[in-house]
């Protein structure tokens, strides 16, 4: 990958596995509304990753292919999963969810994530964003 690990990250602290080393933050009302929409497979392939915040419960409607999604806690610690989340769908709410993480499809399995592990999340610096 031609971006540094270090630039920007999540990486799940239990398993010491990277989840994404290209990853972006949604933390406006508008970056957090439009997450991946209009987005293709393409444009988010491994070591992509969106991190929303505040947030607990995504959608995928608008989206042309399928992702994973990790609940965090405020303390960054996993609480809920979803594996393969395909397009037009409503994920659940979790309300112990403080932010979620959106990957590319399979990076759970990949990682061995599962709920319970830390989490540490260095999204990169250009604040209101979204991946390249």
């Amino acid at each position: 990958m031609s971006e540094s690990v270090s630039s920007s990250y999540a990486l799940n602290r239990t398993r010491r596995q990277y989840l994404a080393t290209r990853l972006a933050v949604a933390d406006g009302h508008w970056s957090r509304l439009r997450g991946l929409i209009g987005k293709g497979r393409n444009d988010f392939g491994n070591g992509h990753g969106l991190w929303i915040t505040p947030c607990r419960g995504v959608h995928t409607l608008g989206m042309r292919f399928p992702i994973d999604v990790a609940y965090l806690d405020s303390d960054h610690v996993v609480v809920h999963l979803e594996r393969g989340l395909r397009p037009w769908r409503f994920a659940p709410i979790r309300f112990r969810a403080a932010s979620v993480l959106e990957l590319p499809e399979h990076t759970l399995q990949a990682t061995g994530t599962t709920i319970g592990d830390e989490l540490e999340i260095q999204p990169s610096k250009r604040g209101d964003n979204q991946p390249a």
